[in-house]
């Protein structure tokens, strides 16, 4: 596990975009699977003002971790916020995008999805690699589209599975826990004080937290686990030591 702390969002989407480039740089194609929410809207926002040429779009192929069931031009769809933020300003050719279709059918979606991951992406060992996975976590330590409540899904033998979030009762897609391991780079971005107890408690105490929370279950199986954590994530983390 490699924690890098940030005094700023800045920095923080700085130091990510730097790993990415080298990522990039080594490979023909980059696959990746990007999440939602504020932490990754201000990293697509900084994406989109750098310079023409400073990241080989054409070389990553983009897919996502996880989707509301929502259709594509509603505010709350993640492919929409890329779009928005991201694809609407950089040179990413159509057929490297494969979104969820959140306005499926929640169980054939993710049924279409998973098998959409099995022809796209390499395989090892039968599972569908990612190069990176991007993943935000949750003030309840959920990660992707896996709530606490459901923990049952992330041990499911499926590429992807139909969720429920545990509040709103929206329907969501998301990737599994053998999917989302599986990758040779899983890169958790986390900002906020909001997020800093759950953060401490993964981080400290792996264990006991996996038996509660999602996100503590992110155990990559032979591949890297980044956590890229602004100073107010991380507070309860530096104050312990």
């Amino acid at each position: 596990m490699d924690i890098q702390i940030f005094d700023t969002t800045d920095e923080l989407n700085r130091t990510f975009t730097e790993w990415l480039k080298e990522i990039v740089t080594k490979k023909e194609k980059v696959t990746i699977a990007l999440s939602g929410g504020s932490t990754p809207k201000q990293l697509f926002n900084y994406w989109a003002s750098l310079p023409e040429g400073e990241i080989d779009w054409r070389k990553i192929i983009f897919f996502w971790g996880d989707e509301r069931c929502v259709p594509p031009d509603d505010e709350e769809s993640n492919y929409k916020m890329t779009k928005e933020h991201l694809f609407d300003f950089v040179p990413v050719p159509d057929e490297h995008i494969f979104r969820m279709m959140g306005e499926n059918d929640p169980a054939v979606e993710a049924e279409r999805y998973g098998k959409l991951l099995q022809d796209k992406l390499v395989k090892e060992q039968g599972l569908p690699v990612f190069d990176i996975v991007m993943l935000g976590m949750g003030d309840d330590g959920h990660t992707a589209s896996i709530f606490p409540h459901q923990m049952e899904l992330w041990e499911s033998d499926t590429n992807c599975v139909a969720a429920t979030h545990p509040v709103s009762g929206q329907h969501r897609v998301s990737l599994t826990g053998k999917v989302i391991n599986a990758a040779r780079n899983v890169a958790f971005l986390v900002t906020g004080a909001n997020k800093a107890d759950k953060v401490k408690e993964i981080v400290t105490c792996p264990e006991e937290a996996a038996k509660k929370y999602p996100a503590a279950r992110v155990q990559p199986e032979t591949g890297n686990l980044f956590w890229f954590l602004d100073q107010q994530a991380a507070q309860k983390l530096t104050n312990a030591g």
